[in-house]
């Protein structure tokens, strides 16, 4: 396949794309906390990764610690996910998934849709091959978004 050829398939499959992940339905649990995409992208670092503090969501989601501790915060109200002091620096705060299991398997069935339709497409691909498919898929958003490399 060409470039030209690729790019051509890539803007027409984005759109679709697009649109299907719009339609991914919140769980019913859920659906009164108007989540977001990014609150989808801070969970997944949450039960992918376990507990980590604001600075690390921070860093993995390339936002402001400020933005990371509004998104925090705000899920924090609603019950989707808890805030307790790191003892070994009382100034750091640890967040996680909470523990009530209605919230939580919404949060996993949520994600795992996702998942599993990551696994089928990544499973064929060699390690190297899904890393350059990782890094693809990054410059694109950064140049969608405008962002400089």
């Amino acid at each position: 396949m060409s470039r030209d050829e690729a790019v051509r398939a890539m803007l027409v499959l984005m759109p679709r794309v697009a649109q299907r992940l719009k339609r991914t339905t919140v769980p019913e649990q859920l659906r009164s906390m108007n989540l977001a995409p990014r609150h989808l992208s801070l969970l997944s670092h949450l039960v992918f990764d376990g507990p980590a503090l604001v600075s690390e969501l921070a860093e993995r989601l390339e936002v402001a610690p400020t933005t990371v501790s509004l998104m925090v915060a705000d899920l924090s109200r609603q019950g989707v996910v808890e805030r307790r002091v790191d003892p070994a620096d009382r100034r750091r705060t640890i967040v996680s998934i909470t523990e009530d299991p209605e919230t939580r398997d919404a949060i996993n069935g949520w994600l795992a849709r996702g998942a599993d339709s990551w696994e089928k497409a990544l499973d064929p691909l060699t390690p190297e091959e899904r890393a350059m498919f990782v890094r693809t898929m990054t410059a694109y958003e950064r140049g969608a978004s405008g962002a400089a490399d």
